[in-house]
């Protein structure tokens, strides 16, 4: 999938779907990154900084595994980008040109307006 991640940038883009992915297994065929890219280029200077901080201080143990993270789960930094990974996912978000279903589908979220929603996007300037 490509994105320009704004944001972000490709290393960093990198790391987190590698976070989101041992956070949330299986969330990087929806495209996650591009939704959190989306949301931190419309957070105030200070929100973006401090979750762009918090994604930097998880790359060490980014590709390490749920092992890995285990140590920082309690942490402020950790717990941000949990959040982050959860929302992008569970929001039943699929990125523009990627062909996957959503999560809602995957965990029986099935109800009779739920199947009848047409999610849009747009206020996060992602289009697809």
């Amino acid at each position: 999938m490509e994105h320009a991640a704004t944001s972000l940038g490709e290393r960093r883009a990198a790391v987190l779907e590698a976070l989101c992915e041992t956070i949330v297994p299986g969330s990087s065929r929806v495209g996650p990154v591009v939704y959190i890219d989306a949301v931190l280029g419309r957070m105030d200077e200070g929100g973006r900084a401090a979750a762009i901080a918090a994604i930097d201080s998880l790359a060490e143990v980014a590709d390490g595994g749920p092992g890995a993270l285990r140590p920082l789960a309690n942490t402020p930094e950790f717990m941000l980008v949990r959040a982050l990974a959860i929302e992008a996912y569970y929001s039943d978000f699929v990125a523009p040109g990627v062909d996957a279903e959503g999560a809602w589908r995957e965990i029986g979220f099935n109800s009779p307006l739920a199947t009848r929603l047409n999610k849009d996007w747009s206020y996060l300037g992602v289009v697809a």
